[in-house]
Protein backbone atom coordinates (compact mmCIF):
# COMPACT_ATOMS: atom_id res chain seq x y z
CA UNK A 1 0.00 0.00 0.00
CA UNK A 2 1.26 3.66 -0.97
CA UNK A 3 0.05 6.98 -1.74
CA UNK A 4 1.72 8.92 -4.72
CA UNK A 5 1.63 12.11 -4.12
CA UNK A 6 3.44 13.05 -7.29
CA UNK A 7 5.19 10.80 -9.98
CA UNK A 8 8.52 9.40 -8.21
CA UNK A 9 7.47 10.70 -4.71
CA UNK A 10 5.51 7.50 -2.53
CA UNK A 11 4.44 7.51 0.64
CA UNK A 12 4.78 4.11 2.53
CA UNK A 13 3.45 2.37 5.70
CA UNK A 14 4.79 2.52 8.81
CA UNK A 15 6.04 5.64 8.31
CA UNK A 16 5.42 9.35 9.47
CA UNK A 17 5.56 12.24 6.65
CA UNK A 18 5.08 15.88 6.37
CA UNK A 19 4.33 17.35 3.57
CA UNK A 20 3.57 20.80 1.93
CA UNK A 21 2.38 20.38 -1.73
CA UNK A 22 -0.24 23.02 -3.27
CA UNK A 23 -4.35 22.02 -2.40
CA UNK A 24 -5.00 20.85 -5.45
CA UNK A 25 -1.94 18.60 -6.08
CA UNK A 26 -3.14 17.28 -2.53
CA UNK A 27 -6.71 16.32 -3.60
CA UNK A 28 -5.55 15.52 -6.41
CA UNK A 29 -2.88 13.21 -5.26
CA UNK A 30 -5.90 11.34 -2.51
CA UNK A 31 -8.77 11.39 -4.79
CA UNK A 32 -6.63 9.07 -7.67
CA UNK A 33 -5.25 6.76 -4.51
CA UNK A 34 -7.09 3.53 -4.08
CA UNK A 35 -5.89 3.17 -0.92
CA UNK A 36 -8.61 5.64 0.44
CA UNK A 37 -11.03 3.25 -0.74
CA UNK A 38 -9.49 -0.21 0.11
CA UNK A 39 -7.90 0.79 3.52
CA UNK A 40 -8.88 2.26 6.82
CA UNK A 41 -8.48 6.13 5.73
CA UNK A 42 -8.35 8.65 8.80
CA UNK A 43 -8.98 12.32 7.67
CA UNK A 44 -8.42 14.72 10.40
CA UNK A 45 -8.54 18.37 10.30
CA UNK A 46 -9.29 21.56 12.45
CA UNK A 47 -11.35 24.32 12.18
CA UNK A 48 -11.14 25.18 8.75
CA UNK A 49 -9.98 22.62 5.56
CA UNK A 50 -8.45 23.40 2.07
CA UNK A 51 -8.77 19.83 1.51
CA UNK A 52 -12.00 18.32 2.42
CA UNK A 53 -14.10 20.16 0.10
CA UNK A 54 -12.39 18.71 -2.99
CA UNK A 55 -11.55 14.93 -1.50
CA UNK A 56 -14.11 12.37 -3.03
CA UNK A 57 -16.13 11.30 0.12
CA UNK A 58 -18.25 8.02 -1.68
CA UNK A 59 -15.55 5.20 0.55
CA UNK A 60 -16.89 3.63 3.20
CA UNK A 61 -13.16 3.06 4.67
CA UNK A 62 -13.32 7.19 5.29
CA UNK A 63 -13.40 8.68 8.64
CA UNK A 64 -13.50 12.20 8.95
CA UNK A 65 -12.84 13.77 12.36
CA UNK A 66 -12.50 17.53 13.02
CA UNK A 67 -10.01 18.54 16.39
CA UNK A 68 -11.14 21.95 17.57
CA UNK A 69 -8.17 22.15 20.03
CA UNK A 70 -4.43 20.59 20.20
CA UNK A 71 -5.79 18.51 22.56
CA UNK A 72 -8.25 16.94 20.98
CA UNK A 73 -5.94 16.63 18.08
CA UNK A 74 -3.95 14.83 20.71
CA UNK A 75 -6.55 12.55 21.47
CA UNK A 76 -7.53 11.40 18.15
CA UNK A 77 -4.40 10.87 16.88
CA UNK A 78 -3.22 8.47 19.98
CA UNK A 79 -6.30 6.56 19.53
CA UNK A 80 -6.63 6.20 15.63
CA UNK A 81 -6.71 2.49 14.52
CA UNK A 82 -6.68 3.17 10.96
CA UNK A 83 -4.21 2.14 7.85
CA UNK A 84 -3.80 5.67 6.61
CA UNK A 85 -4.11 8.86 9.26
CA UNK A 86 -4.17 11.92 6.67
CA UNK A 87 -4.03 15.24 9.47
CA UNK A 88 -4.64 18.35 7.28
CA UNK A 89 -2.60 21.25 9.64
CA UNK A 90 -4.46 23.77 10.97
CA UNK A 91 -1.96 26.42 13.13
CA UNK A 92 -4.89 27.76 15.07
CA UNK A 93 -4.89 24.70 17.11
CA UNK A 94 -1.92 25.95 18.55
CA UNK A 95 -2.35 29.22 19.63
CA UNK A 96 -1.84 29.18 23.38
CA UNK A 97 -0.89 25.55 23.67
CA UNK A 98 2.21 25.56 22.30
CA UNK A 99 3.41 23.16 24.90
CA UNK A 100 0.99 20.50 23.23
CA UNK A 101 3.39 20.87 19.55
CA UNK A 102 5.66 17.99 21.24
CA UNK A 103 3.07 15.64 22.80
CA UNK A 104 1.52 15.59 19.23
CA UNK A 105 4.64 15.15 17.22
CA UNK A 106 5.56 12.54 19.18
CA UNK A 107 1.84 10.86 18.79
CA UNK A 108 2.07 11.11 15.38
CA UNK A 109 5.44 9.99 15.44
CA UNK A 110 4.24 6.61 17.51
CA UNK A 111 1.25 6.45 14.67
CA UNK A 112 3.67 6.32 12.00
CA UNK A 113 5.20 3.01 13.19
CA UNK A 114 2.02 1.26 12.70
CA UNK A 115 0.22 3.31 10.11
CA UNK A 116 1.14 5.47 7.08
CA UNK A 117 1.44 9.11 8.79
CA UNK A 118 0.75 12.33 6.45
CA UNK A 119 0.74 15.79 8.14
CA UNK A 120 -0.04 17.88 5.47
CA UNK A 121 0.28 22.13 4.95
CA UNK A 122 0.09 23.82 1.72
CA UNK A 123 1.69 26.98 3.93
CA UNK A 124 4.40 25.82 6.51
CA UNK A 125 4.34 27.85 9.35
CA UNK A 126 6.10 27.90 12.64
CA UNK A 127 4.07 25.18 14.17
CA UNK A 128 4.50 23.07 11.38
CA UNK A 129 7.85 22.86 11.22
CA UNK A 130 8.11 22.09 15.39
CA UNK A 131 5.48 19.24 14.77
CA UNK A 132 7.33 18.03 11.24
CA UNK A 133 11.04 17.78 13.24
CA UNK A 134 9.73 14.83 14.49
CA UNK A 135 8.68 13.04 10.94
CA UNK A 136 10.83 10.44 9.28
CA UNK A 137 10.83 12.07 5.85
CA UNK A 138 9.77 16.28 4.91
CA UNK A 139 8.62 16.63 1.26
CA UNK A 140 8.54 19.95 0.19
CA UNK A 141 6.65 20.21 -3.97
CA UNK A 142 6.09 23.14 -5.47
CA UNK A 143 4.01 24.12 -8.51
CA UNK A 144 6.69 24.53 -11.86
CA UNK A 145 4.89 27.83 -12.43
CA UNK A 146 5.91 29.33 -9.11
CA UNK A 147 9.23 30.97 -7.74
CA UNK A 148 11.34 28.78 -5.64
CA UNK A 149 9.49 28.99 -1.83
CA UNK A 150 12.79 29.03 0.30
CA UNK A 151 12.16 31.33 2.79
CA UNK A 152 14.06 32.70 5.54
CA UNK A 153 11.81 30.07 7.87
CA UNK A 154 12.93 26.91 5.35
CA UNK A 155 16.60 28.01 5.28
CA UNK A 156 16.44 28.51 9.31
CA UNK A 157 15.30 24.78 9.58
CA UNK A 158 17.79 23.63 7.22
CA UNK A 159 16.01 22.38 4.39
CA UNK A 160 17.47 22.49 1.19
CA UNK A 161 16.09 21.92 -2.66
CA UNK A 162 16.10 18.69 -4.37
CA UNK A 163 15.98 19.02 -8.09
CA UNK A 164 13.25 20.45 -9.69
CA UNK A 165 9.92 21.66 -8.23
CA UNK A 166 10.62 19.40 -4.66
CA UNK A 167 12.43 19.35 -1.59
CA UNK A 168 12.69 16.19 0.71
CA UNK A 169 14.49 16.01 4.15
CA UNK A 170 14.96 12.32 5.65
CA UNK A 171 15.83 11.35 8.93
CA UNK A 172 17.28 7.80 9.17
Amino acid sequence: MQIEIRRGISLQPGSFSAVVLPVKQMVGALNSSAEIRRFLFLYIGGNYSRVLPGLDRTSQNLEICRAFTAHQLLALVREAGHTVIFVEHDPGLFDGAEEMLDPVAGALADAGRESLVLLYTPVPDRPFFALARRAGRYIEVYADDEANPLSRTSRHYGLRPAGSGQRTLEVS
